[in-house]
């Protein structure tokens, strides 16, 4: 019998037998999507505007989405994603900010998501920070509160540091850069070796490390999407890019660390910590003696808010590295306790 009609009447005879099998046997994989190297074909949950801008001889646009409240209560939030994450992934929180009276605006920095993809560029935190601080003069924002996650923490230490006077609160959820990693013998590798793993990257990596490290060793289907987000722009045509551009943003996040200026914090900050995070940047490069003493995040936000004057501290003690995303309501519940608890800034 031809193979082609075997096959055929393999399928027809299961299809008598066991329906439900017969169905998941001609039914194909749901193909996964492949994305542009600034997400294009992925939409996001609010209108997208762009913010052009000149940096180091080289125009250059940051994607935002600016989300007004029905009534206001005269404060602005401006939320700021980490490495792994886009604007888009606050969705839950813009929805509850927005609820409460705050206007939103959620920015995907240069070199992630939606936002320019340089070649050639010297990322700095104090780079992304003024890049910021543009953005939001160009919308007449004056104090807002940023509210910082993983990578964006840093971002946001960086700009309260730089513009104290134009930050009305800092809060950090589970911000990586409260240790020296390099300090305490995370090796160091080359941008080109930063990159040769970065193209490496896929759905699968993505899941395993996420499952690990952000939701602690739990997973649920309402995480996927966003790592079809990430992968997909590294299945897309612009893959190279995206992997170049992650890879000079890893060398800046290891070779910068905010950890030693913390005394120098003159606003209020509130640190909102998932206790079973570990996250620490390099950490699989190093041996076995210097992971041990790695992303112990009890300790590292307890020794952080003691160095900061009149810093917060509020845990989750089952959550990981993302709690806005693991359990929204009872993460939600203390961010918007802290704002209340913060000083207001004049409205905009």
């Amino acid at each position: 019998m031809p193979r082609f009609f075997a096959r055929t009447f393999l399928l027809l005879t299961i299809a008598v037998l066991h329906p439900a099998t017969a169905q998941n046997a001609m039914t194909s994989p749901a193909p996964e999507p492949a994305y542009g190297p600034e997400l294009e074909g992925y939409d996001y949950p609010y209108p997208v505007h762009q913010f052009e801008f000149s940096s180091q001889k080289q125009t250059m646009h940051m994607a935002y989405m600016d989300v007004k409240p029905k009534s206001s209560n005269g404060r602005v939030i401006v939320l700021m994603h980490g490495k792994n994450f886009c604007s888009a992934t606050w969705k839950a929180s813009i929805d509850v900010l927005e609820d409460a009276g705050y206007r939103v605006i959620a920015v995907d920095q240069i070199g992630f998501c939606k936002s320019t993809k340089p070649q050639l560029y010297q990322y700095t935190f104090q780079q992304l920070a003024r890049n910021t601080h543009a953005l939001l003069e160009s919308l007449s924002i004056q104090k807002p509160t940023l509210v910082a996650h993983s990578t964006g923490g840093m971002i946001a230490i960086r700009y309260a540091l730089m513009y104290p006077a134009s930050t009305n609160q800092l809060v950090l959820v589970n911000p990586i850069g409260l240790e020296d990693w390099k300090a305490k013998g995370v090796p160091s590798i080359s941008v080109d070796q930063w990159y040769e793993r970065e193209l490496k990257t896929n759905a699968d990596k993505i899941r395993q490390y996420e499952q690990n490290t952000y939701y602690a060793a739990t997973w649920s289907d309402s995480y996927e999407p966003w790592v079809q987000m990430l992968a997909g722009m590294y299945r897309g045509p612009g893959k190279d890019l995206v992997a170049w551009n992650s890879a000079l943003l890893y060398d800046m996040i290891y070779t910068q660390p905010v950890y030693y200026e913390f005394e120098h914090i003159a606003v209020p900050t509130l640190f909102l910590i998932g206790d079973k995070d570990n996250t620490a940047i390099g950490k699989d490069l190093a041996p076995p003696s210097v992971q041990a003493q790695l992303g112990h995040y009890p300790a590292l936000a307890k020794q952080a808010v003691a160095r900061i004057p009149g810093a917060k501290l509020v845990e989750f003690a089952d959550l990981g590295h993302a709690p806005q995303i693991q359990n929204p309501a009872t993460f939600h519940t203390a961010l918007l306790k802290g704002l209340l608890a913060s000083p207001s800034a004049d409205p905009k």
